[in-house]
């Protein structure tokens, strides 16, 4: 039977695919992304304080990944609800919080958890806040053009057959052998996208899954690795090949396109990390000299942990009990490092140049 969009695709071939998913181009392209993971899971120990390259760098993923799918929110409304954990914030930016946590609950999931569908639904369950379960077959989902309106994809029909197509995804991913995982978390992102097991929220937890799969292979320590970046400045092409494996199984264009993406990203993140470390030291020389008083390699650690400070979180941290806290913070914004805005009761300092350069 050919494909056919305006029906359920419940004959999406079962993985591995029966293209060659190993050519010439494809390893070539795998060995430049593998060599750029590298370097960024190497540059991850230039932060003495991992925590500050975990808060940061995912949520900046978390807020790219939500605008693929039209959620949008801003920087300063995402860090400040984060910050407060305020129930006032916009739906977009719970809807983003949501995506960090799912991010974090699946990263300390894995060491005890193996990658598994229940890990998916789990990931899907936390992004939408609520319940879920794979699509029943009373489920009836079509994917149409933004621009047209018309169908161009119909998901398998939901069931116990979408079940075992993801328990197929899931081994194709564990095998002892096999190609490369990069290439394996190119070839699952397709599938899973192509299987589509949830009524809602199935891009944003296909690429939380890309990352964790890195961290579970080894290729990642931490997930810091902040792909949607490359997928929404390509954003036509990243439809447009995932729509031509379905109609013609060109897998080869749909591999150097994430392979690509990969190892761009990766080299991007390496800078990121690179800019924090060199702001990091400064700040610390810059303190040291112009606010010795107050200086502390704890104090400015914590800083960089949470680009949105406020005087409870110097207190949690034990550096300082709540007066002298905010005597820190304000004469951090003394020197130049902070910046205090006033909400609601409280003042909360930003740190602008960590913010400039995690979104750069």
């Amino acid at each position: 039977m050919g494909f056919n969009p305006q029906q359920p695709y419940d004959d999406l071939p079962s993985l591995p695919p029966r293209a060659d998913v190993e050519t010439k181009a494809v390893l070539k392209q795998c060995v430049a992304a593998s060599r750029a993971l590298a370097e960024l899971k190497g540059a991850g120990g230039l932060i003495p304080d991992q925590a500050i390259l975990i808060n940061a760098i995912p949520l900046q993923e978390a807020k790219l990944s939500s605008e693929i799918e039209n959620i949008v929110t801003t920087q300063d409304d995402l860090f400040r609800a984060a910050v407060e954990e305020s129930v006032d914030a916009d739906p977009s930016t719970k809807e983003v919080l949501r995506y960090r946590t799912a991010l974090h609950n699946g990263y300390e999931a894995l060491p005890s958890q193996p990658f598994s569908i229940e890990l998916v639904r789990e990931t899907c369950r936390i992004l939408r806040g609520q319940t879920v379960d794979f699509r029943s077959p009373s489920d009836h989902v079509r994917i149409s053009d933004t621009r047209t309106r018309s169908v161009i994809y119909t998901p398998p029909s939901g069931g116990p057959a979408l079940v075992e197509k993801l328990r197929n995804l899931e081994s194709y991913l564990l095998a002892a052998d096999g190609p490369d995982p990069l290439i394996r978390m190119a070839v699952a992102h397709y599938q899973f996208e192509a299987i589509h097991p949830f009524t809602d929220g199935n891009g944003r937890t296909g690429r939380i899954l890309n990352i964790l799969y890195l961290v579970h292979m080894g290729l990642l320590q931490i997930p810091v690795l902040y792909i949607s970046r490359f997928i929404i400045q390509n954003k036509p092409d990243y439809y447009r090949l995932l729509r031509e494996v379905t109609e013609s199984d060109d897998w080869e264009s749909w591999l150097l396109y994430m392979l690509r993406g990969v190892e761009e990203t990766a080299l991007w993140t390496t800078g990121r990390i690179q800019a924090i470390r060199e702001l990091f030291d400064l700040t610390m020389d810059r303190c040291r000299t112009e606010a010795p008083k107050i200086y502390s390699k704890e104090l400015i650690e914590l800083i960089f942990r949470q680009p949105y400070c406020k005087i409870s979180f110097i207190v949690d941290a034990g550096i300082a009990k709540r007066k002298t806290a905010s005597e820190y913070l304000q004469e951090l914004e003394r020197i130049g490092v902070m910046v205090g805005e006033k909400h609601r009761r409280e003042t909360i300092y930003k740190h602008p140049a960590l913010l400039e350069v995690v979104q750069k």
